[in-house]
C-alpha cells in the first residue's frame, strides 16, 4: 500500500512580533498563513521576512471566525500564541500582576483555541510562568478541549542558538501525544558570541556601519567608555578601579548588579538579549573586545536571526528603543524551527502508522 502524502501544516502566529517564531517554523517545512500583532512596527517585518499577511489587531478582539478562511483548506492547522511576556517576567517578582493585560492575553489565546480548534497548538513564555495559577488553569482548559499537552523549560544552546536563553514551551495536539523538544536534531556542541558575530565590521564607540544601520554602536558617555575600557570579559564591575563605581556598586546591595556594565565573553554564549541589549547599563552587553556595546544587529543575530533580516523599511530609520523592543521579545527561529519540526514529525508518524 502506497504511503499517504504528508498533509500540509499551516500556522498562524498569534502575538507574531517581528517573525522570529515564524521564521523557525518556515524552516521546519510550516505554512505560515497569517501573523497577529496590536504593535505597528511588526508589520514591515513580518511581512517583508515571512512573506505572509499580517494583522494589526489587538487579540481580544479576535475570534475564531476571523481565523478561519486564513488557513488554507484541507490543512492541518497549529495556533501559536506567545503572549508578551512581561507580567510573568522575574524582573518583577514581588509585584502584584494579577490584573494586568498579560493575564487577559492567556485567557483570549484559549478562547479562540476553543473557537477555532486547531490540531495543534503551541506558545513559549517565561519560565516563571510555569508556577502560575493562570498557567495552570490554561493547560486544563487545553485538557479539557481533548488537547493532550505537554510543557518544559528549554535552552537556547541545545538547539544552535548563541545566547544562555532559557523558556517555558509548550506543545498541545488533537492528534495524539506530542513531546517538547528539547534540543535540537543535528546540534553538535554549544554556539559561541565569537562564531556568531566576529565577523561584522568592527566598529568604534558611536560609529555606524555605512552598509547597515543596524550594525550601529551607541555613543558612551567618557563615564561608560571609561568603564568599558576597564572591563574584562565575562568579568563584573569589581575589576573597575575605584573612581569609576557608579552609585548602585558602593552599597551593600551591590553584589546584585554583577552583571551589568559587564562585557561579553568570545568563546561562551551570551547571556539573555533582552529588549535593551544596545544599552551597556543594563546588562552583560559590553562587546567582547571592541570598546562599545552591542549594535542591533549583533543582539539580533545573537537572537537567532540571520544578518540579512529586515525590521524597519528603508525609508524609515531604524530607532534603537523601537528594534530593540522588537529583537528582544522576539521568540528565537531555532526555537521555532525544533516545535515545527516535532509537528511534522507527528504528522509523518501519524500517515505511516494509518498507512
Amino acid at each position: 500500500m502506497a504511503t499517504k502524502a504528508l498533509p500540509e501544516l499551516s500556522a498562524i502566529d498569534l502575538f507574531c512580533g517581528a517573525g522570529g517564531l515564524s521564521l523557525g517554523l518556515k524552516s521546519a517545512g510550516v505554512h505560515v498563513a497569517a501573523g497577529v500583532d496590536l504593535d505597528p512596527a511588526c508589520e514591515y517585518p513580518f511581512e517583508k521576512n515571512i512573506k505572509a499577511p499580517f494583522l494589526l489587531q489587538d487579540v481580544s478582539t479576535l475570534t475564531g471566525a476571523d481565523l478561519a478562511d486564513l488557513w488554507p483548506k484541507g490543512a492541518k492547522r497549529l495556533l501559536a500564541g506567545c503572549a508578551p511576556c512581561q507580567p510573568f517576567s522575574s524582573h518583577r517578582r514581588g509585584a502584584d500582576t494579577s490584573e494586568e493585560l498579560g493575564w487577559g492575553l492567556l485567557h483570549h489565546f484559549s478562547r479562540i483555541v476553543a473557537e477555532s480548534k486547531p490540531d495543534f497548538v503551541t506558545m513559549e513564555n517565561v519560565t516563571r510562568l510555569k508556577s502560575m495559577t493562570v498557567f495552570s488553569a490554561f493547560t486544563a482548559q487545553l485538557r479539557a478541549m481533548d488537547y493532550a499537552v505537554d510543557y518544559e523549560t528549554v535552552f537556547g544552546p541545545d538547539f544552535g542558538l548563541p545566547q544562555n536563553r532559557r523558556r517555558l514551551v509548550l506543545v498541545a495536539s488533537r492528534h495524539g501525544v506530542v513531546r517538547v523538544p528539547l534540543r535540537a536534531k543535528r546540534q553538535a556542541k554549544h554556539p559561541t558570541v565569537r562564531a556568531t558575530i566576529q565577523n561584522l565590521p568592527k566598529l568604534q564607540n558611536g560609529e555606524v556601519d555605512p552598509t547597515d544601520p543596524l550594525h550601529a554602536a551607541r555613543r558612551l558617555t567618557p563615564i561608560n567608555l571609561a568603564r568599558m575600557k576597564a572591563s574584562k570579559p565575562g568579568g563584573t564591575w569589581r575589576d573597575w578601579p575605584d573612581e569609576l563605581l557608579a552609585p548602585c556598586h558602593r552599597k551593600e546591595s551591590g553584589a546584585s548588579f554583577q552583571s551589568f556594565y559587564g562585557r561579553m565573553e568570545w568563546d561562551a554564549p551570551s547571556p539573555t538579549i533582552t529588549t535593551q541589549s544596545y544599552n551597556f547599563g543594563t546588562g552583560r552587553f559590553g562587546h567582547p573586545e571592541q570598546d562599545r556595546s552591542l549594535t542591533l544587529r549583533e543582539s539580533a543575530m545573537l537572537q537567532g536571526f540571520p544578518r540579512s533580516y529586515r525590521f524597519n523599511a528603508p525609508d524609515s530609520p531604524p530607532t534603537k528603543s523601537s528594534v530593540g523592543r522588537l529583537i528582544g521579545n522576539a521568540v528565537p527561529p531555532a526555537f521555532g524551527k525544533a516545535i515545527g519540526e516535532t509537528f511534522m514529525d507527528k504528522l509523518e508518524h501519524n500517515i505511516r502508522t494509518l498507512s
